[in-house]
């Protein structure tokens, strides 16, 4: 006795949740390529791809939606996100990465959607697959991808390895090209030390001219006692008496 195909008019609690979460991607994605902020559009790619793992925990293939969020959220967006920072590239609005052909890109984007769409619908109209736990488990994709899609999986490690190598030569300054060390030009005193003839703000120069006049009033000196730094008269005393 085969199993009656439920109608499409009457979905069931699955078939709603997985219908949410496939706009949450479509949406996501949508801002993915239409947002200026580059950051943004990292984040924006977080929420597809966990729209995507949700898509797959609803289908029973709980190790494909575990695998989504370690590699893709963890890995892949994470990688991105540190490669925009070490390389210093611009995270801001700039007009400078629109190639102006919107129009085109959007006709493009809907014709290829519209042609996607008509032959899922056409080639699966008629088929049903029970959603059945226990057939995304580790143990049978495990070994389908390690028996039957080994070479892609090693071009897949061998991919994500040159990015993250990339990523590090990108941020490297000791190379030509690099960002600029702190060395000062030719001509000028290395920072902390003062070129002959200057002096440090918040310093007084040395003092060199001749030393400041003596302000001690004449009775808290000794008797007879003449200024410190002060040269002694040597004119004799008046010895006319007067006249």
């Amino acid at each position: 006795m085969t199993e009656a195909v439920p109608s499409y008019l009457s979905p069931t609690g699955q078939e709603l949740v997985f219908l949410l979460l496939g706009a949450v991607a479509v949406g996501s994605a949508l801002l993915v390529v239409t947002t200026r902020q580059l950051v943004h559009a990292a984040l924006w790619l977080v929420v597809c791809f966990g729209a995507l793992a949700g898509g797959y925990l609803v289908l029973t293939a709980e190790f494909v939606a575990w695998v989504q969020v370690l590699i893709y959220v963890g890995a892949v967006v994470v990688l991105m996100l540190f490669g925009i920072m070490l390389t210093r590239a611009p995270i801001g609005r700039s007009t400078d990465l629109d190639s102006g052909n919107r129009l085109v890109a959007a006709l493009v984007a809907v014709a290829t959607a519209a042609i996607l769409v008509t032959v899922v619908i056409d080639g699966f109209r008629t088929a049903y697959a029970p959603l059945t736990p226990g057939q995304g488990a580790a143990k049978e994709l495990g070994a389908s991808v390690f028996a039957t899609w080994v070479l892609p999986f090693e071009a897949l490690s061998v991919l994500l390895l040159a990015a993250l190598i990339g990523a590090i030569v990108l941020s490297r300054t000791d190379i030509p090209g690099g960002a600029p060390s702190n060395t000062s030009p030719p001509g000028t005193s290395p920072p902390g030390i003062s070129a002959p003839g200057t002096s440090t703000p918040g310093t007084s120069p040395p003092h060199t001219g001749p030393p400041p006049p003596d302000t001690t009033p004449p009775s808290a000196r000794p008797n007879g006692a003449a200024p410190p730094d002060q040269p002694k008269s040597t004119t004799p005393p008046d010895q006319s008496g007067g006249h």
